[in-house]
């Protein structure tokens, strides 16, 4: 299966399961078909280039902007959401999102051209295999709150 026929799927179902070269099955949701009664809280958007962040964050400072751009690992950053977000996973008034830039995966969310929601699923069905491995799962993931003040307070290392 191609990007094109992921792309195909997510727009008819608003949402596709993918199982990495970890083994691991992901699902991608778009944020409009995203159901807080039925998915998980602790999603995580997904990004394929920095100027999406406003589509969930408040305006950030250039500090914290050059943090997400010059990010040489994976990175989940924390910060609290946009006012105008009313759909997804948000916590205590914060989302969670990463800019995701390896190959296969950047290009996915490119396709699509609008923001995707990752959870995971506990199901083994998926509906396309990848052996390209997802980068929020390597062992040298971040995490990082930052504030649209430009405080940085590192989670994970």
């Amino acid at each position: 299966m191609e990007i094109k026929d992921a792309v195909n799927i997510l727009k008819e179902k608003g949402r596709i399961k993918i199982k990495d070269g970890h083994g691991t099955v992901l699902e991608l949701v778009a944020p409009q078909r995203w159901d807080a009664a039925k998915d998980d809280q602790e999603g995580i958007f997904l990004f394929f280039d920095v100027f999406q962040i406003r589509n969930v964050a408040e305006q950030f400072s250039e500090v914290s902007l050059d943090i997400i751009e010059y990010a040489t690992k994976p990175t989940i950053y924390h910060t609290p959401v946009n006012r105008i977000l009313k759909n997804g996973p948000i916590i205590d008034g914060k989302v969670k999102f990463s800019v995701i830039r390896k190959e296969f995966w950047n290009k996915l969310i490119f396709a699509f051209s609008q923001p995707l929601i990752l959870q995971f699923s506990k199901s083994k069905e998926c509906d396309m295999v990848t052996e390209d491995f997802f980068p929020l799962l390597s062992a040298g993931t971040k995490e990082m709150f930052l504030s649209p003040d430009g405080d940085v307070k590192i989670i994970r290392a």
